[in-house]
């Protein structure tokens, strides 16, 4: 077992993270004496859901019992009526409520208690959790969920993990009404990891309407499968595209479910990989602070990018990532342009290699290195200093 860097707030929170993050066995340790409920056994399920009140009466006969997890609390949403009821009284509980999905609470039209319990995200592993554990050939493959690097088996595991959603979310929920569409789609995604977001094309290839396209792309973000960037707007200077670009939420993930062919150029799909991997931390990072930061692209409509901007109060990070071993004068472009219009960004491009330097003005630096300085309680970009 690894060690999260995971602290959790005083109070009642939620605490959000796709399945196979490790929520449940953190929680499990840090609240051995919690009154558990687990919304994934379907006794427990039908029990809450049919009268959500119940909650109170256990809780009554169980007067010792301060802190109360209930886990996948969107499997009942009415249950949060109560929870917010005796949070209201203030009578010194604490309620840890786990969720793999927002999609029902969304529909519900759940307000997260009205800011009564804090937000919180269990992200995959960060690199330096994982320390001498983490191999950046590895790890790209096999990407960096929990339940597939503490498996002896993570191949058979990661090659599970997709079907799992298939049947026991979308299946089960009755989200979409043909699966067979949804596990086309799913595949056909693989192909925009880490590019711009063409919902037109994906259409096509999927053979469903861009309206079906829309709403299966929202059920992957509720879902906490995926996510994406927007462009970088702040006092733009160029015309810059308005596309936003797609990210499985782990580098294994986007491996297990892109399809495999002989003619594949296996060096494109590591190129992917390597800047999903990068992504997934550096939005783990963003989501963790405290004070706002925030995870974008650059795009101009002449086709110039940066990978990715990360700016807030700590921070102003302008990082290209490159799945080479040298970098070569014309692999800062991009930076440099993106400098001449914000010369007060820090200019940096991760590569495979083993040395930091610099070129030009560019710091280059291996990204296992930046991969591993990234903690949540620590300015990102502290192995540049």
């Amino acid at each position: 077992m690894h060690k999260r860097f995971f602290e959790p707030p005083e109070g009642s929170y939620f605490l959000f993270g796709p399945r196979g993050t490790g929520k449940s066995t953190w929680l499990k340790r840090q609240y051995p004496k919690a009154l558990w409920i687990d919304l994934l056994d379907p006794e427990t399920l039908r029990f809450y859901a049919a009268g959500p009140e119940r909650l109170r009466s256990i809780i009554e006969e169980n007067p010792a019992t301060k802190t109360i997890v209930i886990d996948e609390v969107q499997k009942a949403p009415d249950i949060l009526n109560v929870v917010h009821s005796l949070i209201e009284e203030k009578r010194g509980f604490q309620f840890v409520l786990t969720g793999s999905s927002s999609r029902k609470l969304k529909k519900h039209g759940v307000n997260l208690l009205g800011g009564r319990a804090l937000l919180r995200h269990m992200p995959t592993f960060y690199a330096a959790e994982l320390g001498a554990d983490f191999a950046l050939a590895k790890n790209l493959k096999i990407g960096m969920l929990p339940i597939v690097n503490d498996s002896p088996h993570p191949a058979d595991v990661l090659k599970a993990y997709a079907g799992i959603y298939l049947k026991e979310e979308i299946q089960a929920e009755g989200i979409v009404r043909n699966v067979g569409d949804f596990a086309r789609f799913l595949e056909t995604m693989s192909f925009s990891h880490a590019n711009l977001l063409n919902v037109s094309n994906i259409s096509r290839e999927c053979h469903i309407s861009r309206n079906t396209v829309n709403s299966y792309l929202l059920i992957l973000e509720d879902l906490l499968l995926s996510f994406q960037l927007s462009v970088f707007t702040r006092k733009a200077k160029r015309e810059l595209t308005h596309q936003t670009k797609f990210y499985f939420f782990d580098s294994g993930v986007y491996y297990s479910i892109r399809p495999k062919n002989i003619y594949d150029v296996e060096t494109e799909q590591e190129g992917l990989a390597l800047e999903g991997l990068v992504a997934q931390h550096l939005k783990a990072w963003t989501d963790s602070q405290l004070e706002k930061h925030q995870l974008h692209f650059w795009r101009t409509k002449t086709q110039v990018e940066v990978d990715f901007i990360v700016s807030g109060p700590s921070c102003f990070l302008a990082i290209e990532v490159k799945n080479s071993k040298t970098v070569h004068p014309q692999d800062t472009r991009s930076l440099q342009i993106f400098l001449e219009d914000y010369p007060q960004a820090t200019p940096v491009l991760l590569y495979r290699g083993n040395k930091r330097y610099k070129e030009k003005n560019v710091l280059c630096c291996p990204v296992d290195d930046f991969l591993k300085s990234i903690h949540p309680d620590k300015a990102i970009g502290g192995v540049f200093s």
